[in-house]
């Protein structure tokens, strides 16, 4: 049975160059997200592909045999999958244990969940955030995709018996389909709300799977092996013509589609899974001229390693960028990983997935037990060992890794943030209070100034290098300051300067969902006549992004700050942004914390970014001194 279903299908060699454009967009989405914002959309793609090509399979089988061998299907896709996500896991977890431990927390639940193809849930569950370019390192995000596709693979094949049995015409398995693809997508519109993070929808397995159902709702009307290869010339005409469409709006949407955007969770990628369909349509068809177009050996030799390349993506990255400053010489270092996960999906592809892709019970216990008796200084007992001790390190790290566990200066960030947040609510206008607070007393020392607050002239003359004029000055001066985390660690410190200033700033905040926070400050009466903007730190801004910021603010005084973000390739580009809106707006004055914080990394915590105690200080004293001028 199974030699004859494998004979009797088709190779589409032109699907390859659809995975490798796929594969491509989504490599660059997490390379240079601001170059290519649309880049994600190469997920839906292979869901789609994915859909069908199993589908096409199940039906051949079906026709030939009248009833398909699960078993077999399940061993299949095992064979074909699993071996290379074991291997990511293993080898990527054994590095974390040996060289980067402060990924080790929650590791354990990362990989079993992968395992057992229900990491999607597992993030959602852990309140975990596709979308937070800054604060969710781990090396297996991205495997919420396999998890999504292995749930399917469970499922379907029952699903595709019982419509084949009950339904049996296929028009009506097609609209069934069909009809459930829409109601995944509407769950998605229904799920997204504007301005919060959308991880829940982009991960559900119920608000995803409409891309791998239209693909395998295109299987009951578009089979591969019925497709006939003598076409009259207007009908290939039409399907080349619809093809090349189909690939210029998947390339538009690569360009254009920013998952920042409402439009993606509102139908948008719907539409693009439609558009695949489509592409992967004409491509399967043999009459159309798709398939030569899209086979080269290019697209052939990316293709066929498109799986290794996407699971090792993102471990490559990840561990790559925590040991390198990535923000200078930004197209160097994306050359260097493109390099490392091409070598890294090379090796998977020629010792790992095609082998075991073959692989016999038998013959495989039969070397397994030779290897006990092979010379110890023999080629396949050191690479055996070499692999146990690898397996050993990674059983290690899931072993001794904690769950939700922080360490005492994680804990006493997460206790500052909560109180400067606290400390940020009451300065708004609705929360204030009747009484003014206490100052505290101004007995600090030499050594303890830095911890204590207080509004006494002489304390703060002291710690933050101004003169009593600029100290009294700045008691009756309006300040808004709205911005991202880096702002809120310093609340406290500017209330010391400036006693009445409105702040509010939050974790991850980025520019792009922050018109709608400005709009609702200034409706509140909130935004004062001398507004600071401290943003950039999360993610790539633009400038029609902060043209919109200013067109809410209006005609106040606007403190831009720059950022500093070593760790991650947008500091550059976002600080040359900024540099350049200072220069369009002559309302605007960029205060440089990039440039007097880059040389002092005593400054910083240990990511590098959120200022400590002493640059806090630092940074509250730049950004008055500049407003006080």
């Amino acid at each position: 049975m199974e030699k004859r279903r494998i004979k009797n299908s088709r190779y589409i060699t032109g699907i390859d160059g659809i995975r490798t454009l796929a594969v491509i967009g989504v490599i660059f989405y997490h390379l240079m997200p601001a170059s290519l914002p649309g880049g994600y959309l190469g997920v839906p793609i292979l869901f789609v592909i994915s859909g069908y090509l199993i589908t096409d399979l199940l039906r051949q089988e079906w026709q030939q045999n009248e009833k398909i061998g699960v078993l077999k299907f399940y061993i299949r896709r095992l064979k074909r999958l699993y071996p290379s996500l074991v291997t990511v896991l293993v080898i990527s977890t054994a590095y974390i244990t040996l060289f980067q431990r402060n990924l080790l927390n929650n590791l354990r639940g990362a990989v079993i969940s992968s395992l057992l193809y229900v990491n999607n849930w597992w993030q959602i569950d852990h309140g975990l955030s596709y979308f937070d370019r800054f604060g969710n390192e781990s090396p297996f995000t991205h495997l919420w995709t396999m998890a999504v596709e292995g749930q399917n693979y469970l499922i379907w094949p029952l699903l595709f018996i019982l419509l084949m049995k009950l339904v049996k015409r296929k028009d009506r398995i097609f609209y069934i389909i069909t009809i459930a693809t829409l109601l995944s997508a509407i769950g998605m519109a229904v799920g997204f709300t504007p301005g919060e993070d959308p991880t829940r929808v982009y991960y559900g397995t119920d608000t995803r799977i409409f891309s791998i159902l239209i693909g395998n709702a295109l299987a009951f009307i578009w089979p591969s092996t019925r497709l006939k290869k003598e076409i009259p010339d207007s009908a290939k005409k039409i399907l080349n013509t619809t093809g090349l469409v189909s690939l210029f709006l998947l390339i538009i949407s690569f360009i254009f589609m920013d998952d920042r955007f409402s439009f993606p969770y509102y139908g948008g990628i719907y539409l693009v899974s439609l558009i695949t369909a489509v592409l992967v349509a004409v491509t399967a068809h043999p009459g159309a001229s798709m398939n030569r177009w899209l086979t080269n050996p290019v697209f052939t030799y990316l293709g066929k390693r498109s799986y290794g390349i996407y699971l090792y993506q993102f471990p490559v990255m990840i561990l790559y960028e925590a040991r390198v400053n990535v923000a200078n010489n930004v197209w160097l270092h994306v050359f260097i990983e493109l390099a490392l996960i091409l070598i890294c999906s090379e090796l998977s592809y020629r010792f790992i997935e095609e082998p075991l892709r073959k692989f016999d019970y038998k013959k495989t216990w039969e070397k397994m037990k030779d290897w006990f008796f092979t010379p110890l200084l023999s080629k396949q007992k050191a690479v055996g060992m070499a692999g146990l001790i690898v397996v050993l390190i990674a059983s290690i790290g899931v072993i001794i890794a904690p769950s939700n566990s922080v360490n005492a200066n994680q804990a006493e960030f997460q206790a500052e943030i909560q109180e400067n947040k606290q400390a940020a609510q009451k300065t708004k206008k609705a929360d204030k209070k009747t009484e003014d607070t206490e100052e505290t007393q101004d007995t600090a020392t030499d050594e303890n100034i830095l911890q204590t607050y207080s509004n006494d002239t002489d304390h703060v003359m002291e710690k933050y290098d101004l003169t009593e004029n600029q100290v009294k000055r700045a008691r009756n001066t309006e300040v808004t300051a709205f911005g991202d985390s880096v702002l809120l660690g310093s609340t406290k410190n500017i209330q010391e300067i400036f006693p009445d200033a409105v702040i509010d700033a939050d974790v991850g905040r980025q520019l792009y969902e922050s018109v709608d926070l400005l709009q609702k400050l200034k409706d509140e009466d909130n935004l004062k006549e001398n507004v600071v903007l401290a943003l950039g730190s999360n993610g790539y801004a633009d400038e029609a992004q902060f043209d919109d910021l200013m067109k809410v603010i209006g005609k106040r005084k606007v403190y831009l700050v720059n950022v500093r973000v070593p760790t991650q390739r947008w500091q550059n580009d976002n600080n040359a942004l900024f540099k350049k809106m200072a220069d369009k707006y002559k309302r605007v004055t960029l205060i440089d914390w990039y440039d007097l914080s880059n040389q002092n990394n005593n400054w910083f915590r240990e990511d590098q970014v959120h200022p400590t105690d002493v640059g806090r200080v630092e940074y509250t004293s730049l950004l008055a001194k500049k407003i006080l001028e």
